[in-house]
């Protein structure tokens, strides 16, 4: 997915969507949202999509999404494209605005037919089924989504992909693959996680004259580079180690002493002043030789010390009864602690955990993948997947935490409900050691005085700007480590703070003295 518009934009579901346009619809004069949509798709086809060719397919479906493909057909025909519609519907069971687009396509001199054109067309236009989807689409649309996603033509999807749910990103048996998807009003989460981004191509949006914060103010928020730019301030001259915090990393158990070193890796270089990395392994080091910056201690050792700026739990921590009491000292610390990994396991695993860490006043950031997340739900990962915003503001009030919940769209919520989707990163972060960095990187940032609503989203957004990075880098996913997410990051980071918010590079003695 790419998205032909500015982060930092709400995020509406269905229900609320449909709110708006309640209210749009009480305004004077009353606004033609179909009307509007349709010649905006339209313009977008016209102008980007069909620069060498003419003939065009639009597949309208039995709603107001056929409604908007009515309109988009209208224009297309207007500037002598050849258009062909294919409806899907019974005119009279159309809505009166959808009625009305169909009426007014017949009355420019167009036709609905039934059947698929045997010749091939240069765009395909999906108006089959819109956002209110909530079924599994079978029989002839069935058919006509599988003839669709065979054509070599590009797809332009009307404010979604038919068969994807515009709540959860989900596929509904089967949905259109589209080339460009033009969204309207605002953006929706099925757009933006889970399956959404492999669908909707590069994402378009279009207000239709509405504000929508205006009219109902989002509890949704897309992921924007300003979550970077602001997270913290430009370093003092006069500052030292101990002005930057302390940053614990608890896990390394026999064999996965990695995992731990990684997310100490990656505190120390996202700015951690000092970063202690507690194991619990019977071969734990003493040193880590490519990182000699670090302090190891055995696990132990890290959890009694005073003072700690942020705790990180979990990275290859496993499930022994050393790392129970690990977890189960944790919580009760008064640093704010980030938990991963099999540290979320045991949580879940065990209803005193649970309790300790609901009990806990000082601020918890859970960071769990879709499984993770079941056993803290005490629920399946298909339940998880299957809604994921529901699943993440559940985990959050639940735990009274701050959440993380990993995966394509990486969707962050807070114990008050509100929610942000990251629209950054790439399959590249499939790879082991990408969770371990990440809870580096939120305990760097944390230790560094962010609040945690502002570190969640500052350190996933990084996360995924550092896989982007790579990508143009290498040319592609393929290969992608954890080891050089965390160089790539510290690159983004400082130059998000040196350079984006002070308008261009710094010449770090510039504001010093000289000899």
């Amino acid at each position: 997915m790419q998205l032909a518009l500015a982060a930092g934009l709400p995020i509406y579901l269905t229900s609320e969507v449909r709110q708006i346009e309640a209210l749009a619809a009480s305004l004077q004069p009353v606004p033609g949202l179909m009307e509007r949509a349709g010649l905006a798709a339209a313009e977008l086809a016209r102008d980007h999509l069909l620069a060498s060719g003419r003939s065009v397919l639009v597949l309208a479906g039995p709603g107001n999404n056929g409604g908007d493909g009515f309109v988009v057909a209208r224009h297309l025909k207007s500037w002598w494209y050849q258009v062909t519609v294919l409806f899907t519907g019974d005119r009279a069971r159309l809505s009166a605005e959808a009625a009305a687009a169909h009426d007014a396509w017949l009355a420019a001199g167009g036709q609905s037919i039934r059947e698929l054109p045997r010749r091939p067309v240069d765009l395909v236009v999906d108006a089959l089924f819109g956002i209110g989807l909530e079924r599994d689409i079978a029989g002839r649309h069935a058919e006509l989504i599988d003839f669709v996603n065979r054509q070599r033509a590009p797809v332009l999807a009307i404010d979604i992909p038919s068969g994807l749910h515009a709540n959860t990103g989900r596929t509904l048996g089967c949905a259109v693959r589209a080339a460009h998807t033009i969204t309207f009003i605002a953006l929706k989460p099925g757009l933006l996680t889970l399956d959404g981004p492999d669908l909707c191509g590069k994402v378009h949006l279009c207000n239709l004259g509405l504000d929508a914060q205006t009219l109902l103010p989002a509890s949704g928020e897309l992921l924007a580079e300003h979550c970077v730019t602001t997270v913290l301030p430009r370093r003092p001259r006069n500052s030292h180690k101990g002005t930057f915090g302390s940053v614990g990393i608890v896990g390394g158990a026999t064999g996965m002493t990695g995992a731990a070193l990684l997310a100490g890796r990656a505190a120390l270089k996202l700015g951690g002043g000092r970063v202690y990395v507690g194991l619990v392994g019977s071969d734990a080091p003493s040193l880590d030789v490519a990182q000699p910056e670090l302090m190891l201690r055995i696990a132990s050792e890290v959890l009694a010390m005073e003072g700690l700026s942020c705790l990180v739990l979990g990275p290859g921590l496993s499930k022994s009864v050393a790392a129970f009491d690990a977890v189960e000292r944790a919580l009760q610390a008064k640093s704010p602690v980030v938990i991963d990994a099999d540290a979320l396991n045991l949580i879940g695993g065990h209803g005193d955990l649970r309790d300790a860490c609901v009990a806990r006043t000082a601020a918890t950031i859970l960071t769990p993948h879709p499984a993770e997340a079941a056993r803290l739900l005490q629920s399946g990962t298909a339940q998880v997947q299957a809604d994921r915003i529901t699943a993440a503001r559940e985990l959050a009030a639940r735990y009274r935490s701050h959440v993380v919940l990993k995966g394509n769209g990486t969707v962050m919520t807070q114990p008050d409900g509100r929610y942000a989707i990251n629209p950054s990163g790439n399959p590249g972060l499939a790879s082991a050691g990408m969770g371990d960095a990440l809870s580096g990187f939120l305990g760097a940032l944390v230790a560094q005085g962010a609040a945690p609503e502002q570190a969640v989203p500052a350190a996933v957004y990084l996360h995924g700007v550092a896989a982007d990075r790579l990508w143009q880098e290498l040319s592609g996913p393929v290969g992608i480590t954890a080891s050089e997410i965390i160089d790539a990051a510290r690159a983004v980071l400082n130059e998000a703070i040196y350079q984006a918010r002070l308008g261009g590079p710094v010449n770090p003695t510039s504001a010093g003295m000289h000899t």
